[in-house]
């Protein structure tokens, strides 16, 4: 009886002791920021073929169609390599990466970059569309991007056609994409209703690719005014709180820890797993910090 007793209670230590490892949030140390150079950074991407990273500045209003945005390119010991490397942008925001092109949200048109020859091919229209933010590329080949103001995901197919995917106010101002396993992760931002200020803060939902059906990520509870969405490479997720200035780590049962408490304009952040980095863009100090993952 003592025995059974005995296993019992070691069984029920090693069950709480395996949950306080898997629920642990992950320890971030500095490695290293660049100098406060760019001009309103709102996203950052890596480019494994060329070791590179790919920085978005917005310069001004967000909105506004003025051609002074631009793309920076920048090294991983932090050194800007090219601050203009492609000029004649709006406001750029989120960057993603598929065969060899750079896909860049702007306002209310994705514009596809050729990197190796370091020019902009083509502008596709996104009609309607108010604010063009993240892009998401599926394994099809397929390009993503949000419109925060119209509650609306646009879809790039493979033919080069731009239309609107899907608009639902359940989407609740769709800001980070992530795509992964059939399935976009979106960082909701709460609906604005005074500028920028949300009545109520949005939280992490996911997409079926195949049904369009949208859910909330765990208990659907509100999280932050959320921005960039990547995985930790382990079913969670490291995500941005831009007016917080938090680094969150989300479940997916929706229970969330900070992991770095920043400054406002936490932005659409990228993960290199391979080198256990994380690069984030701070907005509004116009830098880039990047921390070691442990």
């Amino acid at each position: 009886m003592k025995t059974s007793i005995l296993s019992r209670i070691i069984f029920s230590f090693l069950i709480i002791s395996i949950s306080t490892v898997l629920n642990a949030a992950p320890v971030l140390n500095k490695l290293w920021e660049t100098k406060a150079d760019f001009k309103l950074p709102e996203s950052v991407v890596y480019d494994k073929s060329n070791d590179v990273l790919y920085v978005s500045n917005m310069q001004d209003d967000p909105f506004k169609k003025d051609k002074n945005g631009f793309i920076s390119k920048v090294d991983l010991d932090g050194n800007i390599k090219n601050l203009k490397w492609i000029e004649g942008l709006n406001a750029p925001k989120g960057l993603a990466i598929s065969k060899g092109k750079l896909y860049v949200g702007d306002v209310d048109q994705l514009i596809e970059i050729d990197i190796s020859k370091g020019k902009i091919i083509n502008k596709f229209d996104a009609v309607g569309a108010a604010l063009l933010n993240d892009v998401a590329v599926d394994t099809k080949g397929n390009v993503y991007v949000s419109d925060t103001f119209t509650d609306t995901i646009y879809r790039l197919n493979t033919f080069g056609q731009l239309t609107k995917w899907l608009y639902s106010p359940k989407l609740q101002a769709p800001n980070g994409l992530h795509y992964e396993k059939g399935q976009l992760i979106v960082g909701s931002w709460g609906h604005p209703t005074d500028g920028w200020a949300a009545a109520e803060v949005g939280h992490l939902k996911t997409i079926s690719l195949k049904t369009k059906k949208i859910k909330s990520l765990g208990n659907g509870k509100a999280v932050g005014n959320l921005d960039g969405v990547e995985s930790d490479g382990k079913d969670a997720y490291y995500v941005a709180d831009w007016v917080g200035g938090k680094l969150l780590h989300i479940q997916r049962n929706g229970r969330f820890k900070e992991v770095l408490k920043l400054s406002q304009g936490v932005a659409d952040h990228e993960i290199i797993h391979e080198k256990n980095m994380i690069i984030i863009p701070m907005m509004l100090e116009g830098k880039l910090i990047t921390y070691k993952i442990n």
